[in-house]
């Protein structure tokens, strides 16, 4: 497939968006819903084995103008250095389900550490596949983690997040909630019923909204992003607020509230796509 768009296959999937990708020589693996996708880049070209052209267009993000995004949101010299050191770099549309939990089981943990627990997941309520040699596993639909015991769960690294994942899962079954109904409902609805589950505070269902649910105004904020606020656009900020994060290390609800609203006046509808660059930059610098 010729590429006539910007793209980079590995920013994209480098950047702690998706953790049950890996790379293999040149081959990237990854498995999305039932199917186990292959596909690596070469210049302008993608090769890509098992999945269709629109599957690749859809996931990666292809039909988004990046040219329009960059302008939008390139609004000071730190951004537009994270957009060109990072060209290329797409938001995934993940599969909401398996994004949910993800990133419920993503908090306080090192990017390591949840492919690992995701993997254990997956080994453990997932189905295997054979591939190029390789066993993958899918993700467990939500009718087998609503089913999985409390311990089992932990066993395979959860530990607190174990009763949220449970609870998650066992709502999103006894209720027949289809999440990808949220794609139709407004940023702030949309946010309002992940908020509802277990173990979803603002930056999951955020992260949610951005990775799975085209809701590219969302603008998770972690440690990363807040370093990235205080260090270079405090002279946006009221100075109270500014003093008031620098006082202690964690955000309450309030104040990451007040930075997604920043960032969605300041960066516009694609804050989404800000946040990614501005979070991959800061996390790679030397």
């Amino acid at each position: 497939m010729r590429l006539y768009v910007a793209f980079d296959l590995d920013f994209s999937l480098c950047c702690g968006q998706v953790f049950r990708w890996r790379k293999v020589d040149d081959w990237w693996y990854g498995v999305v819903g039932e199917h186990v996708v292959k596909i690596r880049q070469c210049g302008a070209d993608l090769e890509f084995e098992s999945v269709s052209k629109d599957f690749v267009q859809h996931y990666f993000g292809l039909n988004d103008d990046l040219t329009q995004i960059s302008q939008c949101v390139g609004n000071d010299d730190y951004i537009r250095k994270a957009l060109q050191r990072f060209e290329g770099l797409r938001i995934v549309r993940q599969v909401p389900w398996e994004c949910l939990i993800s990133f419920i089981c993503a908090t306080y943990k090192s990017i390591a550490a949840i492919e690992l627990m995701l993997k254990k997941l997956s080994v453990k309520f997932g189905e295997k596949q054979a591939f190029d040699g390789i066993d993958f596993y899918t993700f467990p639909t939500v009718e087998k983690l609503a089913d999985a015991s409390e311990n089992g769960l932990r066993e395979c690294g959860l530990g607190y997040r174990a009763k949220y994942v449970q609870a998650t899962a066992q709502k999103i079954h006894d209720e027949n909630i289809k999440l990808e109904d949220l794609r139709n409902l407004p940023y702030l609805e949309a946010r309002k019923t992940l908020l509802e589950f277990s173990g979803v505070g603002l930056k999951v269902a955020d992260c949610v909204l951005l990775f799975s649910l085209e809701k590219l105004e969302a603008f998770p904020v972690d440690v990363w992003v807040k370093r990235v606020m205080l260090n270079h656009y405090a002279e946006q900020l009221h100075e109270p607020f500014v003093k008031k994060m620098q006082s202690h290390a964690s955000l309450s609800n309030g104040e990451y509230q007040k930075i997604g609203d920043f960032a969605r006046t300041y960066f516009g509808a694609y804050a989404g796509y800000a946040q990614e660059y501005l979070y991959h930059y800061e996390r790679t610098k030397r």
